[in-house]
């Protein structure tokens, strides 16, 4: 993270009860991150930032996001904030070589 993310993207973090609750690592057209502490969801804060990003400087002619394929949860939740699925992997060309699919959405 400390090497490549903080470097190249642009993160943003929500606080509550003093601590990191969730954050989102964003470049021109792309989400390359987000995260919420499972202790803090539910709370609106993924939509949140989701919309941050929709408004600012990286969002502005749409985002794309890398989810797994396994991962019902956050493709449930990116349907629900309007994003579509285009494009499905067999995961060759991710790190943890799983399966993988890719979301976008436009304004």
């Amino acid at each position: 993270m400390r090497d490549v993310v903080f470097r190249e993207d642009e993160v943003t973090v929500a606080i509550m009860d003093g601590r990191i609750a969730a954050m989102m690592a964003t470049r021109p057209g792309w989400i390359d991150h987000l995260y919420v502490d499972p202790r803090f969801q539910g709370r609106g804060l993924g939509g949140a930032l989701i919309q941050h990003a929709r408004h600012g400087a990286h969002g502005a002619g749409g985002l794309q996001l890398w989810t797994f394929q396994a991962n019902a949860g956050a493709r449930r939740f990116y349907a629900r904030h309007g994003f579509a699925e285009v494009a499905f992997t067999d995961g060759g060309g991710n790190e943890e070589r799983r399966p993988d699919v890719k979301l976008a959405w436009a304004p």
